[in-house]
């Protein structure tokens, strides 16, 4: 049993359809969602979770094949319904006939013919109809029994029959078989622990079906291969009461032939504590699972692994042959999304669907704003949107934008006061949306509340763009303005943050310009580089350079320069404007690389540091390797050169 592990994005659900679509017709298989397992209209309590997932199962591994045989799977079908007929009335019969009739395409695995069929279901009808008299056992025990009796009498064959034996096997039946059905249905009724027995006891029935159709007497040697089960958000309470029964039964020495599949989101679910673990490229040769005493011991959890630089490059190239967009484009999508598959795939289609106008300056910002076709019987949707409904499904992800501005905890429940107490009315926002995205996995990390670089770029474009009120951006204005005043009175980093946010720079130049002598140099290019971490405020389908690119290389339009400077003060004043412009752009994430103003930048560096009593060899470090840093796609290290890049 393998199980595929990674957040969303990374795919899990695109790997099991790719095994699905190998496998199809060669052996029996079948792909279940475990997250959308959903109840028909109107259902019995027969109906849970469990038992409707076990009846997709079933019609899925069921049909016959290219080269595989119909698998039939009497045991289940049995015990399906015995539990349908719980609660069922005989002032209700229509109830009964719905359950019954939704049982048919199950019965149908055991005969075709009679199973898919109707005139079985009346005569179960009249048996119930005789036995809703006096009752000295429990009704569901009693249903059970009457509808178990009539369905083998009208669906299945003679050799079928003996299947109901195996429920001799359940609680107190004793070895017989109409007695472990009727436990199994009283069991259901009464919920709690006892009905999680009855459902795991389901499952094995599934399991033993399965078993038979590759080792009984007539099958032997007919069938190759093995049953597939694919399962997807297996860390779902449904994958789990799926899994679990079958990892107990391995544990107590129960053979079966079943290959299970199954994915994750959370790579440190408690089910997985005493799985094998390995990382996907290390399993291209070998895979080693031992079997301990533990039952999870069993499982074999693969994490999935980013796509490589040259893997998003070849991403682009099928979508681009032409290579009609810029040669750096490709890698500056995988920086923004760290190679989670799903982003590449979606933003490698929209680079290969956009203008003809557009390519050949298209910027990782620029992708998000076009729109792109994926399905052919829809029209084209906006690429951040889609995207962002993809990675974080919520309904609401409004507060979610608005909080992806901040830092940390502190900063997130101080904004969600001034700006979403209209959002819930019985608990903190900031605090519910930190356990949902904790809750789907999203990595943590200091200096964002929303810490991953792609998340927050998606959710920080809909805090920008969703509003569609350019030239205003009320929502946008709004939210660094609140942070601003919080970070204020001083013109501290974080306050400083914001003003660039909301395209106000002279404040920030001026700080670095008056701090720029102190004795802590590695602190001001911390600050520097904090400042400088700012979201862009981008204008949507803006034409030519970048606004910044100019200021960095010293050939913007000449702005009002602060009263009262000197020669020397004014020449320290436009280095530190154009150094922090050119390092704004080049960390951008949303932005290209330009190899122009990384050389700015590094002789920027270098004159100040002419001009630094004390700090001389930091800047110097820094004008050597953070040109090299942004050459290699990685973030601006500090001390400079230091290998973990912080």
């Amino acid at each position: 049993m393998t199980v595929f592990t990674g957040g969303r994005g990374m795919g899990k659900t695109a790997l099991l359809k790719e095994v699905r679509n190998r496998y199809k017709g060669f052996t029996p298989l079948a792909l279940l969602d475990c997250a959308r397992v959903e109840p028909p209209a109107d259902h019995g309590p027969g109906w849970t979770p469990v038992t409707g997932a076990l009846a997709e199962l079933a019609v899925q591994l069921a049909p016959r094949g290219t080269v595989v045989r119909a698998v039939q799977f009497p045991r289940l079908s049995l015990g399906l319904v015995a539990v349908a007929s719980l609660a069922w009335s005989q002032e209700d019969d229509e109830r009964a006939r719905r359950d019954l009739q939704r049982l048919g395409p199950l019965l149908a695995t055991v005969d075709a013919t009679r199973g898919a069929a109707t005139n079985w279901v009346g005569k179960v009808l009249a048996k119930l109809a005789a036995t809703f008299a006096e009752a000295t056992a429990p009704l569901a025990g009693l249903l059970a029994e009457a509808t178990v009796e009539t369905v083998l009498e009208e669906v299945f064959s003679r050799f079928q029959r003996t299947s109901e034996s195996w429920y001799g096997g359940y609680r107190n039946a004793g070895g017989r078989g109409k007695a472990g059905l009727q436990q199994l249905a009283i069991d259901f009724e009464q919920g709690g622990e006892r009905r999680r027995e009855a459902e795991a006891f389901l499952v094995g029935a599934l399991t033993e079906d399965l078993f038979r159709a590759y080792t009984g007497i007539r099958q032997r040697g007919t069938r190759i291969g093995r049953p597939l089960l694919l399962l997807d958000n297996a860390h779902e309470p449904v994958g789990r009461q799926l899994v679990e029964p079958i990892l107990r039964a391995r544990a107590d020495g129960r053979r079966d032939r079943i290959v299970v599949l199954a994915t994750s989101r959370d790579r440190d679910h408690q089910g997985m504590r005493h799985a094998t673990r390995a990382r996907l490229p290390e399993t291209a040769h070998r895979a080693p699972c031992p079997r301990g005493t533990n039952i999870g011991s069993g499982l074999l959890a693969v994490e999935l692994t980013p796509l490589s630089a040259a893997q998003t490059r070849s991403v682009f190239d099928l979508h681009d042959p032409a290579g009609r967009t810029p040669a750096e484009l490709s890698r500056a999508v995988h920086r923004l999304t760290g190679g989670r598959p799903l982003g590449v795939a979606l933003l490698g289609r929209a680079a290969g669907e956009a203008p003809a106008a557009l390519r050949a300056t298209l910027t990782p910002g620029e992708l998000l704003d076009l729109t792109v076709e994926l399905r052919e019987d829809s029209p084209p949707v906006p690429v951040a949107p889609a995207l962002l409904g993809e990675l974080l499904p919520v309904p609401r992800p409004g507060p979610y934008a608005v909080l992806a501005a901040t830092h940390d905890e502190e900063s997130a429940r101080m904004l969600a006061h001034a700006r979403l107490q209209g959002e819930s009315l019985d608990g903190d926002v900031a605090l519910r949306v930190r356990d949902r995205l904790r809750a789907e996995n999203w990595t943590e990390g200091p200096g964002h509340f929303v810490a991953d670089p792609l998340l927050r770029a998606l959710l920080l474009h809909r805090l920008r763009f969703e509003d569609d009120d350019h030239p205003r951006y009320a929502a946008w204005r709004a939210v660094h303005e609140t942070l601003h005043r919080h970070y204020g009175p001083g013109p501290g980093p974080y306050r400083l943050h914001h003003d660039l946010a909301l395209g106000r720079t002279e404040l920030a130049v001026v700080h670095l310009r008056l701090s720029f002598a102190g004795p802590d140099i590695l602190g001001w290019l911390g600050q520097l580089r904090f400042v400088a971490a700012a979201p862009y405020p981008r204008e949507r389908h803006a034409t030519g350079p970048d606004p910044r690119r100019a200021v960095a290389l010293g050939q913007g339009p000449a702005t009002a320069l602060p009263d009262g400077l000197d020669a020397d003060s004014t020449e320290l004043h436009l280095s530190v404007r154009r150094l922090l412009h050119a390092v704004w752009l080049l960390t951008d994430p949303l932005a290209l690389p330009d190899d122009e103003v990384a050389d700015r930048l590094a002789h920027e560096l270098r004159r100040l540091s002419g001009r630094h009593l004390t700090g001389s060899g930091p800047l110097w470090d820094a004008a050597t390797h953070w040109p090299r840093d942004i050459r290699s796609w990685r973030g601006l290290s500090l001390p400079p050169g230091s290998e973990d890049g912080v």
